[in-house]
């Protein structure tokens, strides 16, 4: 077994291909993000729903519209919170902010992210096709959009091209295997055109021929241990994103509770589900979701919170959940009432382990 190669993306080089996949509601916040940049790979934090527990937002707000503007705002704070943590946790290492599309307060979160010195944007949950605006001023700030396929990457290239700019890298998220919201319908998980051993040689080609330029691949979804690394790697990708992996670690920064749940859990507790925002998830099951699976409402008598997506099937039609109260239970270690994102592999991780311990496994050239 070789020793791993450095991924360079934009101005900035690890020493390990290794960035660790965002995770909302806070299980991939400071802590974690800089624990990775610290055992040499690029730690992201998730945007979203970080002003949910925080004392800047108040759940209490009678007006809906207040409550919005106040939520929010309180993402734009605890934002800048957790980056300037996460920066005197790790002074020298590579920390990024993963911000959804789908959600209200995109625009404002990524230019917080780069005003705040976020090294890397990474965004998904829907076409990030102006993000090269809303980061104009700051080209030495890393710009990785996540895609299921060369279809969606060709259209984001063709677009950010004609505002000046493509990406520094692409992340390439295997719908079959990955954890949390997934890129492709549900009728369609399971095809073979979404593994990685079709998008990745298909995207480098036309990379390479049409666009004649060499953009790094981060290969994401599925990846568990060196062998799937050194895989991805095999098929032309330059790193990988790796995210259930990093729950069941010390620094995660998820309730325990929320940590052992995955501990204890199968593989065959890996199921699909329903989301507001129109698009299928991978979880582990808990009685939430079997509540989910059976097609009802979990909790139908709580309303809207804080209009924090902009298209959800629970706020406009009553359907499926709140997701936002539904990932933070988990993360505040409710592992009943709420949902527990989990890629393809979740349920092999035997004990709790620090980040540096779980990185040295990874990248051990023996």
């Amino acid at each position: 077994m070789t020793q791993l190669p450095t991924l360079t993306i934009g101005q900035h080089t690890a020493q390990y291909p290794i960035l660790q996949g965002g995770m909302g509601i806070r299980i991939s916040g400071a802590n974690l993000a800089a624990a990775i940049a610290n055992a040499g790979g690029i730690g992201i934090i998730s945007a979203m729903g970080l002003g949910m527990r925080s004392a800047y937002f108040d759940p209490h707000e009678p007006s809906p519209k207040k409550r919005h503007e106040n939520f929010l705002e309180a993402n734009r704070l605890a934002l800048i919170d957790e980056l300037q943590k996460a920066r005197a946790l790790s002074p020298d290492g590579i920390i990024g902010v993963n911000v959804m599309v789908a959600a209200h307060g995109y625009e404002m979160l990524v230019k917080t992210a780069v005003q705040h010195g976020a090294n890397l944007i990474i965004s998904g949950a829907g076409l990030p096709l102006k993000l090269p605006e809303y980061t104009a001023d700051a080209p030495m700030v890393a710009l990785l959009p996540i895609v299921s396929s060369t279809r969606t990457a060709k259209i984001i290239c063709q677009k950010w091209q004609r505002q000046g700019r493509l990406p520094d890298a692409i992340v390439i998220e295997n719908p079959n295997s990955a954890g949390g919201h997934l890129g492709a319908k549900a009728q369609d998980l399971d095809s073979p055109h979404f593994e990685a051993d079709q998008v990745i040689p298909e995207l480098i080609a036309y990379l390479r021929k049409e666009l004649q330029v060499d953009i790094p691949l981060i290969a994401a979804g599925g990846i568990w241990d060196r062998g799937d690394i050194d895989r991805a790697l095999a098929l032309g990708a330059r790193g990988v994103q790796i995210g259930t992996r990093f729950i069941t670690t010390e620094e995660c920064d998820a309730d325990r509770r929320y940590k052992d749940f995955h501990l204890q859990a199968n593989p065959a507790d890996v199921v699909i589900v329903s989301s507001p925002v129109g698009l299928p998830g991978r979880a582990l099951k808990n009685p939430f979701v079997a509540k989910v699976l059976a097609e009802t409402t979990p909790n139908p008598e709580e309303p809207c919170l804080v209009n924090c997506l902009k298209v959800c099937k629970f706020r406009d039609r009553r359907e499926t959940y709140c997701i936002l109260r539904a990932l933070d239970r988990a993360a505040q270690g409710d592992v009943e009432r709420g949902l527990i994102f989990a890629g393809s592999h979740a349920g092999r991780a035997e004990k709790i382990l620090p980040v540096a311990e779980v990185m040295a496994e990874l990248t051990c050239a023996e």
